[in-house]
């Protein structure tokens, strides 16, 4: 089995910055690709960005690309999301997800994930 835990978070203004950070424990040696999800107030789940752990390449989603970047730390079982130049339409609930893919088609599809934390509020403030 394996646990994800996020931190970070909180409530900035537009234009403004924050890292979110999840932590992995457990089984992780199964574990291919660690990623982040958010979900607004009314709105579906969508993917944001992920990162294969075994080269450490991101993947980003349309809306965040320029402005968020994903990175790991295989020794820490860490992953990390830099938030810059925020914007309101940023705010949502943070989930970071693990599992084992092995598709680069899976990589935007929660359900390729097994492995989910309990979720890091963002609010940005116009």
């Amino acid at each position: 089995q394996v646990q994800v835990v996020e931190s970070g978070g909180g409530l900035v203004q537009a234009g403004n910055s924050l890292m979110l950070s999840c932590a992995a424990s457990g089984s992780t040696s199964r574990i291919t690709v660690m990623g982040w999800f958010r979900q607004a107030p009314g709105k579906e789940r969508e993917f944001v960005s992920a990162v294969w752990w075994s080269n450490g390449i991101g993947v980003h989603a349309d809306p965040v690309k320029g402005r968020f970047t994903i990175s790991r730390d295989e020794a820490e079982n860490s992953m990390y999301l830099e938030m810059n130049s925020l914007k309101p339409e940023d705010t949502a609930v943070y989930y970071c997800a693990a599992g084992p893919l092995v598709l680069y088609s899976d990589i935007k599809s929660a359900d390729a994930y097994n492995y989910w934390g309990q979720g890091a509020r963002v609010a940005v403030s116009s």
